[in-house]
């Protein structure tokens, strides 16, 4: 196979909630695509270690599907599976992507106690009418899936503080669930300064999943102040992860598809990252830029 530069991936239209939305023209060089494989970390004080990258599943997701789910089950699965074969065995899911049964068929043949699955719950205030039990819906997403029991659960897309006191429906019941068996961490998906600055010292929360980059592009903050409040969140054991890593493809030439995953590397105070990838060609871009970068 020819060796390729870098230089010859090209841009395409597709956009990613994660941000990874550059597909390539070849798998880049052959010393790196197939030789090297990303790193695991701990993730805080939950016990879990995880791949650096996790594959996000909601690239413009909503209304149960996602540019991964349109690519159809096929592609996902061979995407998936690669993505695997690289190091890359932290799947993140939500149930509003619809992408439980992708990820589900994906690691039918994976060892289940070598990946590291997460899914989010969305959430209404307490007393809504469309408060289903929360292990009903634990239940549902383990069938869909096809696992057992989950690894990580978090409340989706928090916009505005005060959701412990008027979320307690599901902190309950996730607490619950932890108890069981079913999950083994909880915490919360942030959109919102104040949703993330209650989380850093919720002793609830395990997980937090940030918004950061260095261009201040869909964050809470500038990407200082947020950085800063993560590192308190790190020192008080939570595992951290970072999403809109190239805020949703609006930062991603190569250039700034360096520049964001150094940043997340080495300034962000995040332990992992989320990426929306579409493609093999995806996979191994981020794949060799991690691992030449940390």
């Amino acid at each position: 196979m020819q060796d390729l530069s870098r230089r010859n991936f090209i841009r395409t239209g597709l956009t990613g909630i994660a941000g990874l939305t550059v597909a390539c023209s070849g798998l880049g060089k052959i010393n790196g695509s197939r030789q090297t494989s990303v790193d695991t970390v701990k993730l805080g004080n939950t016990g879990l270690k995880v791949s650096r990258i996790a594959l996000g599943t909601g690239s413009k997701g909503g209304s149960k599907a996602s540019n991964q789910t349109r690519i159809g089950m096929d592609k996902f699965v061979e995407m998936a599976r690669h993505a695997y074969d690289r190091g890359i065995r932290f799947f993140d899911m939500a149930d509003s992507y619809g992408t439980h049964p992708y990820v589900g068929q994906a690691i039918k043949t994976m060892p289940r106690e070598k990946i590291t699955l997460l899914t989010k719950i969305w959430t209404y205030e307490d007393g809504s009418e469309k408060n289903t039990p929360v292990r009903e819906s634990i239940d549902r997403y383990r069938q869909e899936i096809g696992t057992d029991y989950i690894d990580i659960v978090l409340m989706h897309c928090l916009m505005s503080g005060g959701w412990h006191q008027n979320r307690t429906h599901y902190m309950d019941g996730l607490a619950k669930a932890k108890q069981d068996g079913l999950i083994k961490a909880v915490g919360v998906s942030c959109h919102n300064w104040d949703a993330m600055a209650e989380a850093v010292d919720s002793p609830w929360v395990d997980v937090i999943l940030a918004r950061i980059n260095p261009f201040q592009a869909l964050m809470d903050g500038t990407p200082q102040a947020v950085s800063d409040l993560l590192a308190r969140a790190k020192k008080n054991g939570k595992g951290i992860i970072g999403m809109k890593i190239f805020s949703e493809g609006r930062h991603a030439t190569d250039a700034e598809r360096e520049q964001s995953l150094k940043y997340a590397l080495t300034d962000a105070n995040i332990h992992c990252m989320t990426l929306g990838m579409e493609s093999v060609a995806q996979v191994d871009d981020a794949v060799d830029r991690v691992m030449r970068l940390v």
